[in-house]
């Protein structure tokens, strides 16, 4: 009922920057918070970071002060803006969305996920 298209990944060197963008559509009534999750190879999904409605954020230890979330309630987008890459920052990313519907039923969507690999 809501679905989420996430862009923006790719292969870029350490120290180099991405920025990803994702989009909700469907049948969206109130989206409470959107955030970006990760998981690496062998690894478990992990949250990056995260914003509500009202703006409040929450960063993973390991990316603060290099990543900065942002949200348009407006149109229904999240973004993650992604600096100073690190190797380890290699993993597919996603893109969650979590609120209510239309029906006024609760919602808790992922994306596709985007690739973002950190190498040189």
């Amino acid at each position: 009922q809501v679905q989420l298209v996430e862009s923006g990944g790719g292969l870029v060197q350490p120290g180099g920057s991405l920025r990803l963008s994702c989009a909700a559509s469907g049948s969206i009534f109130r989206i409470n918070a959107m955030g970006w999750y990760r998981q690496a190879p062998g690894k478990q999904r992990e949250l990056v970071a995260a914003i509500t409605s009202g703006g409040d954020t929450n960063y993973a230890d390991s990316v603060k002060g290099r990543f900065t979330i942002s949200r348009d309630n407006a149109k229904n987008t999240v973004n993650l803006q992604m600096l100073s890459l690190k190797p380890e920052d290699t993993a597919v990313y996603y893109c969650n969305a979590r609120g209510l519907t239309t029906s006024l039923l609760s919602y808790d969507s992922w994306g596709q996920g985007t690739q973002v690999t950190v190498s040189s």
